[in-house]
């Protein structure tokens, strides 16, 4: 008989804990266990440690949005213990409570062994944590559940107290004083603190960021295919007063983080697991096999990178798990079924999946802003998307948007059984041609909307996949032309800038991430220096500026691309973003005629996409011309 694990699951956030229990697993973990006694027996009594004694310690800068980080000196637990396993054995839940009764969070704790583990690597102690993000400034009350298995109270548990939190001090790019980025029921994410929408652009490559030397217990096993990352390129970019751990690691990749923050962008995505995919190379364990025992020193050590990201204003968009590892199916095409020992649960709902998403969730759902991304070109069922989806939003005390990315040719297959009420989808991450962003946005968009459910819907990678977005002319020698294996086509920075970038936007898209390929100098899977796509990251950063500064609308505005004689979105031909009498926003590519517009009382501006600046209107180059009432 088996019992399930993860008994009282995520079926409502009002459940005192989650009941983790699966007996096969704990049969075969108490077989380790008695082995290790028959082997090491008389170590056992210089090895046992004390339990903390239940105290509790509030830390972190005390105010709106910023993490407050409240630890438990609780049993002690050994990262890869079995008797208890504090991943499965022991469960930790926090509420936190306003006093006003809203708002009000379930928020699921973890192990942190000493509660230092990024600077000591420490595989055991008596930390238990829990990490809070509070909407608002006051008192603030919490209540502790800490039990193990069979509902026995740990030292720690019913522990109650509460804290003050003041007012934000932060401003500019730091997502702590703008507030939680949030799905509202639109098409764009909105900042709770200051209620303004979100559109982004940045790296979608490399997918390993993530597999980096820096980092504890991270190793290649594919190292031809998918080597570690030392971001030695971005080691000028780290800067005095930027975090660091253990006597100077982690500066290549926080350097990185301040290189993109530095371009404009805001927004950055990665893998947190790939075992036996592309790159081989990140996963959470202790061990790449070791699906019930995490490495708590790692995950310190990305919450550190995590947490420069936010203060720096950069989105993190968590990509779940790779392709070729997200189920029991082998191909896309022909979903041939078979056995992928490094996927969770071959895809299902299970024990394996259900503690992956719980421990990322409890260690970094406290940030502002992120996505949870089902995975990258995903082939798992509707129905084990939908259970995954739902485990999730129920899961995340903080509902962070979770999104969808699966193969270009699979999207009408996949996305029609996945909208509306039909999944907890919040929108889609799209893959396609370079070419036919606009079209592909507009659809999913359209089609969202009808649904009653409207998607969030980005564009995050660029077929053809060898090439994906081209690195800068003279990197490396390249010429600035990304040329198909077949054919005479081509297409360059200022292609990607027009019909992906800005394609994406005048569909009413919520944003882009690059993405590298795997031919060209620079990509996807070596990719250590950002600077490859300089120019590139110009023209986001010009595109996003160009909403802002000039304070367009563009919430309120709708895709019709039929008031510019484009009524199908073709590519070559005009645009067009509009609130109908009062805000008309047109991009027009090079060599195609302006298209008229009139209503009393406008204004006319024309700018160039490529430089921001105000123009004359011509043909001989792209522009974007805004129309507004006076």
């Amino acid at each position: 008989m088996t019992e399930s694990f993860f008994a009282a699951s995520a079926n409502s956030r009002s459940s005192a804990h989650f009941v983790y229990k699966w007996i096969e697993i704990r049969y075969t973990e108490r077989m380790k266990s008695l082995l290790s006694f028959v082997l090491f027996g008389w170590l056992a009594g210089s090895l046992s440690a004390a339990d903390g004694d239940g105290s509790v310690t509030i830390s972190g800068e005390l105010k709106t949005w910023h993490a407050v980080t409240l630890t438990i000196d609780g049993p002690f637990a050994e990262e890869t213990g079995t008797d208890p396993n504090p991943f499965t054995d022991i469960t930790l839940e926090v509420q936190f409570t306003h006093p006003s009764g809203t708002p009000s969070y379930e928020v699921p704790g973890y192990f942190a062994a000493d509660g230092n583990a990024a600077e000591t690597s420490a595989t055991n102690g008596t930390k238990w944590r829990a990490h809070l993000s509070p909407d608002l400034p006051g008192k603030w009350n919490y209540t502790i559940s800490l039990r193990s298995l069979d509902g026995t109270a740990l030292p720690g548990d019913g522990a109650s107290g509460s804290f003050e939190i003041a007012p934000s001090d932060k401003t500019g790019r730091d997502f702590r004083g703008r507030g939680r980025l949030t799905y509202i029921g639109e098409r764009y994410l909105q900042f709770a603190g200051d209620k303004s929408r979100f559109l982004k652009a940045g790296p979608d490559a490399p997918e390993t960021l993530l597999a980096y030397t820096d980092f504890d217990g991270t190793v290649a096993n594919n190292p031809e295919k998918g080597p570690l990352k030392t971001w030695e390129p971005h080691f000028q970019d780290w800067q005095d007063g930027d975090r660091f751990w253990q006597d100077g690691k982690g500066k290549g990749l926080i350097g990185a983080l301040n290189y993109l923050a530095a371009k404009g962008l805001n927004s950055f995505s990665f893998l947190t697991y790939n075992a036996g995919g592309d790159g081989d190379n990140v996963w959470p364990f202790v061990s790449r096999d070791e699906k019930f025992h995490y490495d708590c020193s790692k995950l310190d050590q990305w919450g550190i990178i995590f947490d420069h990201a936010t203060a720096n204003g950069l989105y993190l968009h968590f990509k779940l798990q790779e392709t070729e590892i997200d189920d029991n199916r082998t191909g896309h095409r022909e979903s041939k079924t078979g056995t992928v020992p490094t996927s969770l649960d071959g895809g299902k709902l299970g024990p394996e999946r259900k503690l992956y998403l719980r421990e990322l969730i409890a260690r970094y759902g406290h940030h502002l802003a992120l996505n949870w991304n089902i995975g990258e070109e995903n082939t798992q069922s509707p129905e084990e998307i939908r259970a995954m989806a739902e485990f999730i939003r129920e899961t995340d005390p903080y509902d962070h948007p979770v999104v969808i990315h699966t193969f270009p040719d699979q999207q009408d297959k996949v996305y029609p059984n996945l909208l509306g009420e039909q999944s907890a989808l919040t929108g889609a991450s799209l893959q396609n041609p370079w070419d036919k962003v606009h079209q592909r946005t507009a659809k999913w968009i359209q089609a969202s909307a009808g649904s009653g459910r409207p998607w969030v819907v980005a564009n995050d990678e660029q077929n053809p996949a060898d090439l994906g977005v081209p690195p800068d002319p003279g990197y490396r020698g390249f010429d600035g032309r990304a040329r198909y294996k077949s054919g005479n086509r081509s297409y360059d920075l200022h292609d990607i800038r027009r019909e992906t970038l800005w394609g994406n936007l005048m569909a009413g898209g919520a944003g882009v991430e690059y993405y590298f390929g795997y031919r060209l100098p620079g990509n996807d899977l070596i990719c250590e220096d950002f600077r490859s796509r300089d120019r590139s990251w110009d023209f986001c950063r010009i595109a996003l500026e160009f909403f802002y500064d000039n304070e367009i609308p563009f919430w309120e505005m709708e895709p019709n691309d039929a008031l510019v004689g484009n009524a199908e979105g073709k590519s070559g031909q005009a645009w067009c973003l509009a609130k109908e009498g009062e805000s008309y926003l047109i991009f027009v590519p090079k060599g195609a005629a302006t298209p008229e517009l009139r209503f009393e009382g406008v204004i006319r501006a024309t700018f160039d996409p490529a430089s921001g600046d105000s123009v004359e209107d011509s043909p001989e180059m792209d522009r974007v011309i805004w129309i507004r009432k006076d």
